[in-house]
């Protein structure tokens, strides 16, 4: 089963959640939903170990 990487962004936006993480398997899938979402200025990502990225809101 996929993550709802759409809704991810939606509760980091509003602030329902602080970050989230995307791990290399699911980092091609997580990308073509953020390239679309209308709001992914105001979120950037922090590179980590492992190719494991954790998004927050600026």
């Amino acid at each position: 089963m996929s993550e709802d990487f759409h809704q991810k962004l939606e509760d980091l936006r509003l602030k329902k959640i602080d970050s989230f993480t995307v791990t290399p398997d699911n980092f091609m899938e997580f990308q073509r939903i953020f390239h679309d979402y209308e709001y992914r200025t105001q979120i950037e990502g922090d590179a980590g170990r492992k190719g494991i990225i954790t998004y927050h809101r600026h």
